[in-house]
């Protein structure tokens, strides 16, 4: 295995070809050489077109035009592109704090071939140079590169050694290279290239110019300019805009319609929007709000009547009680209050496909112009979080119906393991038949492991008539690929170890050679995880090691799949080929295994720092301007879901838009829901009505991020929108300052007050010192403004400005990823404060989308009609406590820290503050709980109740309560189309969760802020049961946890207080049957919330026989009544008495 390493931090290939140039002085980068094409245009090439920053910018900027002759042929520097980014593909990046960042050649990625182009290690040519055993060039299908027409096979390092020191001679045939022109179609696409650029321009600058160079129509609400000229040919003073598609009805200016010269084509398609907004019908919002007014009234008359009516027999009970009940008031108030507002939304994803991917005038191809998403999926333990399942979730997202070259997966192995990474390395072989198999046939879902385990017919509404035979290929295919996969484990270990004996034999012979006479000692050596070519894993290894464990590695990068050519790549019908692949594309999106740098005394803050580490390494890879966070048991279940998503973005004012929340839906939950893990009342109901105020809180996965909102940004028009108390008398001024403020920058402001503009020269101390990833920001941030469509879209970009080749991905911009991604680079920034996702808490994506709608950011719920993303959830009881714990765990945390919604700033709404301060002190609401739960006990042990008598008023106030609280459930389910069990599921998980992982989060978090105590908590297990023959075998596993006592032991109370309170009322002479109902109603309240809790400590009712459970409840009843028997009641003689009721 070869390794390159990368001292600078810029590549410095040069493509020149003329052979004394290595002996001249060099030519300053501002002369730029080019060649006449067919077409008679001239394309330039440079050494600044290869990111060279050698030489100044002294000087002027000029072309020369060389013709071609046949002593003058330059080189192609496609050709050298290509090269380097096949290189970068084969390569294994690593580095980090204090050490030179190395790029490892692998030849074998995995034990199986590797059969698709892009793939990392695919199978190609040898390189004919002797002594190099490298692969030769290859392009998009995997055809040789072959730079002479003497087809001499070439590698490319001994490629660039020809050109660079060898004076651009062919080795085979010794003869200048010629121009081959093997990439004039990506080079040529149409469009007229810009002149050359400045010298001291970046690679993005670049980018960012070149966008900009594409503008056609009038767009006063971008920039300054105005086109006077243009503005009176295509309105002739109509309308002021200067909107092509302004409707003639507008009746603006005072000229005659019939003399405005507009395209045709353009008036035949009124503007129309991508999203609408629906509104739940009055007749069931109206009845729902009134529902609340009046619940909150009588809320209020009943705690009055409370605390004025004391119980003066038992008023440690009546005070318990008071206190108790004014809290659930004031929880119910602060859960119910953004539910004011819900709505529903719908996307077109026919006028997405219109705009976008249509052909129109500033895109004549009908090229693509969707943003670029970049997607994260994060993982961190191959044991708990299974590779098939990452991988199945990586084959959804390459199949995922995006256009493919917009479309970037990065997966995150915070664990470093080696079974991760040949996980993903056979999920991108086995993604070869897999993806273009979807496409064929439009699969759903595109989860192989889903798709073959659907219930339904998978022949309905397949047309085409090789679909069975294609789809009995793919399934033979994807059963050999999972029996690569779960046959990893023991692979990785048996070669490890013939690796290691091989060494040791190794180390043994050279012991013997260096003492011949002397006895030969054994010969320890590290056992170390060996990789598929032959060498070290830089990751963790099996046998933990000095820089090979899980807290202590190298930064790692590997591109799977490497970036796929700008233009479809279509499949032909080969023989070779498992199924028949013509006019379907090939292409596959790129792919991406990153594992961070770890050091020990390092905090590496979970989860948010491995995804700041991705933020950071997709800025200089892909910049996709959205990122789309995934955890790795959640896999796209809906191909079109970021379609869907970016209707949001890119309709008028989604540039206001931090992020697109989807539901989470899940898979694998028993048929009852018996721990409400669906989580349907959260999802169907909160979240729909936050999305009526500033929008849903961000929980976690299966988000649709802004890049510039993750970078800690303000949104755009944020003084329009939130003028101060002062706006009035310095309007004026700060209109002036943003008119100022230069275009890429016009939105990029970031300052706690509306005066502040945003510091370029700030931003290294925010962001690091990458010139790359600061590059970066505004060219995400112009990539992800939506269309400039329509007069009322401020802040858009112009049509067709993203269907321009993406950049080629070189070894330099890698081995600047790996340097952004080590343990070091947040030092002293701003990354986990205000950047990125938020450190200091175990629930950082509450505090993440806090933090954002606390800078007047807005997000959206979108539900869809086929379900966005599916995962899976916790159904075994423990495991399910303790996920609950942890998100308790969070909530307490926030609440004692700066992100309390009481410090929210002005820009946040009322209610929406609110909704984020209940979601900090919902666990306290467990100390209050835990309490009710024990009043019926106690009362029942007294004989007293929380009332002095059971009295009318009472009585109706408790009626009226109930009612009230069943009607607004019926109402919630009407507008939010959930069942009645669902909601009865969550009520009852909401009194098992709050008697016990509620309380304990409370005591952990209390434990934290005052004594300092860190809480440490367990990643959720997305395994399932040990049982293959029962699906919900992990249901009945009892799993104990000290979270169980406190609902065991009220259970236990409640059920003897029955039995107590039942005797001591029969043998009682004046018999209080109106406290004995009270207790015994209340108890049965308690004890009907946890029947789930109970039913999950029977586990199996095959394994236990319930008749053991009933005959221990009849015995426990014998027992107490024989005590009741034994010791009665003092006066009391006799079982008698009537029973009176007031």
């Amino acid at each position: 295995m070869a390794s390159k390493s990368f001292k600078g931090s810029r590549s410095n290939l040069s493509t020149s070809s003329d052979a004394h140039d290595a002996h001249r002085p060099p030519l300053p980068p501002t002369v730029t050489f080019g060649r006449r094409t067919s077409s008679g245009r001239y394309i330039s090439y440079s050494r600044d077109d290869l990111d060279s920053e050698l030489g100044s910018s002294d000087f002027m900027n000029y072309t020369v035009h060389i013709p071609p002759t046949p002593d003058n042929q330059p080189m192609d520097p496609s050709i050298s592109q290509k090269v380097e980014e096949q290189y970068v593909s084969n390569s294994l990046f690593t580095g980090g704090f204090n050490s030179v960042t190395r790029a490892h050649l692998m030849d074998k990625v995995i034990e199986s071939e590797a059969n698709h182009p892009q793939m990392a290690g695919a199978k190609g040519s040898s390189c004919a140079i002797p002594g190099c055993d490298a692969k030769v060039m290859s392009d998009e299908r995997g055809v040789d590169i072959l730079p002479c027409e003497c087809d001499f096979k070439i590698c490319r390092d001994c490629y660039i050694d020809a050109v660079k020191t060898g004076g651009g001679i062919c080795p085979g045939c010794k003869e200048q290279y010629k121009n081959l022109d093997l990439d004039e179609v990506a080079v040529d696409n149409g469009r007229p290239l810009p002149l050359p650029p400045p010298a001291g321009m970046s690679k993005m600058e670049r980018r960012l110019s070149l966008m900009k160079s594409t503008k056609s129509v009038l767009m006063r609400s971008q920039t300054g300019d105005f086109d006077h000229n243009r503005w009176l040919f295509e309105t002739r003073g109509t309308y002021g805009y200067g909107n092509a598609i302004w409707p003639k009805d507008g009746n603006f200016g005072n000229g005659k319609d019939d003399d405005v010269a507009e395209p045709q084509e353009l008036m035949s398609k009124p503007w129309r929007p991508l999203t609408r907004k629906l509104k739940i019908p009055a007749a069931v919002l109206s009845p729902y709000r009134l529902l609340i007014f009046i619940r909150i009234v009588v809320l209020a008359l009943f705690l009055m009547w409370r605390v004025k009516n004391p119980n003066n027999d038992a008023i440690w009970l009546w005070g318990m009680s008071v206190v108790c009940e004014i809290w659930f008031a004031f929880s119910w108030l602060l859960d119910q209050l953004p539910k004011l507002c819900p709505v529903n939304r719908a996307t077109d994803l026919n006028v997405l496909k219109d705009k976008f991917e249509a052909p129109t005038p500033n895109n004549p191809t009908g090229k693509s112009d969707l943003p670029g998403v970049d997607i994260f999926v994060s993982t961190a333990d191959p044991e708990k979080e299974p590779p098939l399942v990452t991988a199945n979730t990586i084959l959804s997202i390459l199949a995922a119906d995006y256009p493919v070259e917009k479309l970037a997966c990065y997966v995150s192995d915070d664990g470093g393991a080696l079974l991760t990474f040949e996980a993903m390395a056979e999920a991108a072989s086995f993604a070869n038949i897999w993806v273009p198999f979807c496409r064929k046939h439009d699969i759903e879902p595109r989860n192989p492991e889903s798709y073959f385990n659907l219930k339904r017919d998978p022949y309905k509404n397949k047309v085409k008539s090789d679909f069975v035979k294609d789809r009995r290929r793919v399934k033979r295919e994807y059963d050999e690929f999972k029996v690569r996969i779960n046959g990893l484990p023991e692979s990785i270990r048996r070669r490890s170890d013939a690796y290691h004996a091989r060494e040791e034999i190794k180390a043994m012979k050279m012991q013997r050679q260096n003492r011949e006479d002397e006895p030969v000692e054994s010969v320890k050596i590290p056992k170390a995880t060996w990789m598929a070519d032959g060498t070290h894993w830089p990751g963790t290894w099996l046998t933990p090691s000095s820089e090979h464990s899980k807290g202590d590695h190298a930064g790692i990068i590997q591109v799977m799949l490497k970036p796929p050519s700008d233009d479809p790549l279509h499949g032909t019908a080969d023989d070779a080929k498992l199924i028949d692949l013509t006019d379907v594309d090939i292409r596959l999106p790129l792919l991406v295994y990153v594992s961070r740098e770890k050091r020990p005394g390092y905090d590496h803050n979970k989860k948010a720092g491995a995804m700041n580490a991705l933020v950071r390494a997709s800025a200089i890879m892909s910049n996709g301007p959205f990122i789309l966070n995934l955890d790795c048991d959640h896999y796209i279940y809906n191909s079109q879901a970021m379609r869907e998503g970016m209707c949001f973005m890119m309709d008028r004012g989604g540039d206001r838009l931090c992020y697109v929340q989807f539901p989470q839906r899940f898979e694998g939950i028993d048929p009852s829901d018996r721990y409400a893990n669906h989580n349907t009342v959260f999802f169907d109901v909160n979240m729909r009505a936050l999305d009526g105020l500033m929008g849903p809180v961000y929980v976690g996965t299966g988000c649709l991020f802004r890049r510039i909102a993750l970078y800690g940004f303000d949104p755009p028009r944020s003084k329009e929108h939130h003028p101060g108390c002062c706006s009035c008398c310095f309007s004026r001024r700060k209109k002036q300052s943003i008119a100022n403020t230069p275009e890429e920058n016009r939105a990029l402001r970031m300052g706690d007050s509306d005066d502040e503009e945003m510091n370029l020269s700030l931003l290294p101390k925010k962001f690091g010192n990458s010139t790359f990833l600061i590059d970066s920001i505004p060219v995400a941030e112009f990539q992800g403004r939506p269309l400039a469509d329509h007069p009322a879209v401020k802040n858009g970009r112009p049509p067709g400005a993203l269907t321009i080749p993406r950049e080629l991905l070189d070894a330099s911009t890698v081995a600047e990823a790996i340097s952004v991604i080590s343990c070091w680079y947040e030092d002293k920034t701003e990354w986990g404060s205000r950047v990125g996702w938020i450190y200091g808490s175990v629930t950082e994506d509450v505090v993440t989308g806090y933090r954002m709608h606390n800078r007047g950011w807005k997000s959206v719920y979108c539900v869809t009609k086929r379900d966005a993303f599916r995962g899976t959830a916790p159904i075994n009881l423990t495991d399910r406590l303790h996920q609950v714990l942890r998100w308790a765990t969070g909530s307490v945390e926030i609440f004692f820290s700066r992100n309390n919604a009481l410090l929210a700033s002005p820009r946040m709404k009322f209610l929406q503050r609110i909704a984020y301060l209940n979601v900090g002190i919902y666990p306290f609401t467990s100390i209050f709980l835990i309490v009710y739960c024990f009043l019926p006990a106690l009362s029942l042990f007294s004989g007293q109740f929380i009332v002095q008598t059971l009295n009318v008023t009472f009585l109706v106030y408790l009626l009226t309560i109930t009612i009230t609280l069943c009607l607004l459930a019926v109402l919630e389910i009407k507008w939010s189309g959930i069942e009645l069990e669902e909601w009865w599921r969550n009520e009852q998980f909401w009194l098992i969760g709050g008697t016990s992982a509620h309380l304990a989060a409370v005591l952990q978090g209390l434990l934290k802020v005052v004594a300092g105590i860190e809480i440490s908590f367990t990643l959720t297990s997305k395994s399932g049961g040990d049982d293959i023959d029962d699906e919900f075998a992990d249901l009945y596993t009892v799993k104990w946890t000290s979270l169980m006592i406190p609902p065991i032991t009220i259970m236990m109370v409640n059920l003897i207080a029955i039995a107590v309170g039942f005797s001591r009322t029969i043998y009682s002479v004046i018999p209080q049957w109106s406290r004995l109902i009270g207790g015994v109603f209340f108890s049965f309240w308690v004890l009907a919330h946890l029947y789930p809790f109970a039913k999950g400590l029977m586990g199996r009712r095959g394994r236990t026989p319930t008749i053991v459970f009933v005959w221990s409840g009849l015995i426990a009843i014998t027992i107490s009544l024989l005590w009741v028997a034994i010791n009665p009641p003092s006066g009391t003689n006799q079982i008698g008495g009537s029973f009176q009721f007031p």
